[in-house]
């Protein structure tokens, strides 16, 4: 045999090895999509309501509301919200900067409101004013397309309309919310075929765009069966990569009260299709969804706030969880339903959230089957790897610890990775500065989305890592697009975990790797471990609190609500903290947060043993 030959051989025994891995590897998740004209007028239902609801679910939300206390509880609460929605003036298309949003909401709000009132009820006095708010939306020159949630929450809203109404509302009323959702909602960004944003993204756009358009689909689907088959076929083939960022545990990497926006919305497209179908198509059973509730119900803390980590808001609803209640109802587990915070008296809710009307249909069909309490160590990896370390359901301690790793230019990151929120004694000891209004920021001409690394974004407090409880080298902004994974996990009575940072700095180190350990039941200890490179200068440890200081030898004691905190150094002796007040904040642009300092320890490299850094830090009760 010739070389030639051997070599050819050789590839050809290459290729046949690299083809059978293909075939061998798995197939990427993706949703069953059957959708054609033909499919659409053999399969769609065919009786009204369709969207979230059917004639059945109507029917045993009707009959559950005398008996069961929840639901008449919630009912209550819904029927004042739609009372006061008769005391505002109706709508009109007033932007707030570059957005319609707001507009948009307040919209899906009145309909989820006022829609379930008549479903119940048949007021004509309901009727008619959805008939005029209706109207009213439905005549603005356009749902501003520009900025694309808007047009999908008005679309949501106007198609919600029309079926929960069915056959009520005036003729001349249907045509015109059905034009307006084919040329407002559907053909600004009709199907044509090209995979683009936003129904083909990663983050919360696409499954709030696909949401509201899979409605609007269904709504026209009868006159335009051929853009509504389209519209739903695009929604299927797109919504999975959205679905991926769920893998593989179900944390949602822009945060939990964005999990709370894009779940609500696949949660909804999910009930529709169920309700319009009779199937999900495979939405619920998409790697790393169903198990998401487990990620949005151990981000609430004790206190009352979140684990607020990207740009997630800082303080959970008293209301009652109706995202996560849908989790209860497809599993019966009770940890998902927020009995006690549905029961709150109605006159106390205030405003509810704007998918509640939609709610009351899985309410409904909830029925406890199981009681699982949630772990009280918990790791979820992925593109936002988190950690989750509890006292449990009846600890006097109230202990609350989430750290993460990842990166910053993950859709509504920060330069946060290696950051942590830690509390005992229900009180918030390490903070997360959170989150900033949007519009505050944007209509100055702050570039507020740019992920580069020189972009205006990391200039603030809450996007940069000199605003988070992490580790800073040189001064230095972490680099954007250094991936801290998560490298350790140990659950049991001594729960740890570690995260390793070294990409975050830039070569600024060799290596870095931070390790947090719940070593008792009131206490947390945090080891870094710091290989230099020759360009490592300066290492700071950073603490961010709202607490009162007290600095003593080698340590810190934060005082808050008559409780205390220590913070010991224990591998420097001799080596103090210092704080930093971050109230006012550096910039004028930045969340001005009552109280906010930062504790720092400044750590020497000079003389470092074999260039090496081990760092000890522990808070624990005061003793």
């Amino acid at each position: 045999m010739t070389v030639k030959n051997k070599r050819l051989k050789t590839a050809a025994a290459l290729l046949a090895v690299f083809m059978g891995a293909l075939q061998g590897a798995a197939e990427p998740a993706k949703l069953d999509n059957p959708m054609s004209v033909e499919y659409l007028e053999e399969h769609l239902a065919q009786t009204h309501p369709r969207l979230v609801f059917t004639p059945s679910i109507l029917a045993q939300l009707k009959k559950k509301l005398a008996a069961d206390p929840v639901l008449k509880n919630r009912y209550a609460a819904i029927r004042l919200n739609a009372d006061r929605i008769f005391e505002q003036p109706l709508l009109e298309r007033k932007m707030t900067g570059r957005r319609l949003l707001s507009i948009s909401r307040e919209m899906l709000y009145r309909v989820n409101m006022l829609g379930l009132v008549y479903l119940v009820e048949n007021d004509p006095a309901v009727l008619q004013r959805i008939d005029e708010e209706v109207l009213a939306v439905c005549a603005f020159a356009d749902w501003n397309p520009s900025h694309f949630l808007d047009v999908a929450e008005m679309s949501l809203a106007v198609a919600l309309v029309l079926d929960w109404t069915d056959g009520a509302l005036p003729e001349s009323t249907v045509r015109v919310a059905k034009a307006a959702l084919i040329e407002k909602g559907i053909l600004p960004k009709k199907p044509d075929g090209k995979k683009g944003w936003p129904f083909y993204g990663s983050n919360n756009w696409n499954q709030v765009c696909n949401g509201g358009m899979v409605a609007a689909a269904i709504a026209i689907a009868g006159d335009d069966p051929d853009l509504a088959a389209r519209t739903l076929a695009r929604a299927l083939d797109g919504m999975p990569n959205a679905l991926d960022e769920y893998a593989p545990d179900g944390v949602y990497p822009e945060g939990s009260s964005y999990w709370e926006y894009g779940t609500g919305f696949s949660v909804v497209t999910a009930a529709m299709f169920e309700s319009a179908f009779g199937r999900d198509f495979g939405l619920s059973e998409y790697p790393g969804f169903m198990e998401s509730a487990v990620f949005r119900a151990l981000c609430n803390a004790p206190s009352g706030l979140y684990f607020n980590f990207a740009d997630c808001g800082d303080r959970r609803s008293n209301n009652g969880d109706t995202i996560l209640a849908w989790f209860a109802a497809k599993t019966g587990n009770r940890t998902f339903f927020e009995k006690d915070r549905f029961m709150r008296p109605p006159k106390e809710t205030g405003k509810l959230s704007r998918l509640d009307g939609a709610a009351m249909a899985w309410l409904s069909q909830y029925e406890e089957r199981a009681g699982e309490s949630m772990p009280t160590a918990w790791k979820g990896e992925g593109s936002n790897p988190v950690v989750v370390f509890t006292g449990g359901e009846n600890d006097p301690h109230r202990y609350y610890f989430g750290g993460k790793g990842g990166k910053a230019t993950t859709n509504h990151g920060n330069m946060d990775a290696g950051s942590f929120v830690f509390e005992l004694n229900g009180v918030r000891w390490v903070v997360d500065p959170g989150n900033q209004s949007y519009n505050d920021l944007e209509k100055t001409g702050f570039d507020l989305w740019g992920k580069k690394q020189d972009s205006e974004r990391w200039t603030l407090l809450t996007k940069n890592n000199f605003g988070h409880s992490t580790l800073t080298v040189n001064q230095e902004p972490f680099a954007v697009d250094g991936f801290a994974p998560l490298t350790d996990f140990k659950d049991g009575k001594r729960p740890e975990a570690a995260f390793d940072l070294t990409a975050v700095y830039g070569g600024s180190v060799k290596s870095a790797v931070r390790r947090f350990v719940k070593d008792g039941p009131v206490s947390l200890r945090i080891e870094d471990r710091i290989e230099m490179s020759g360009a490592t200068e300066r290492i700071v440890w950073q603490l961010m609190t709202t607490a009162d200081v007290e600095l003593i030898e080698g340590a810190a004691v934060l005082r808050q609500d008559g409780k205390a905190l220590l913070v010991q150094n224990r591998s420097h002796p001799g080596l103090d903290f210092s704080v930093v007040p971050l109230c006012p904040p550096p910039l004028q642009l930045d969340r001005r947060i009552n109280g906010l300092k930062r504790l720092e320890l400044n750590v020497p490299v000079l003389n470092a043993s074999g260039g090496r850094v081990v760092l000890s830090v522990r808070l624990s009760e005061e003793m």
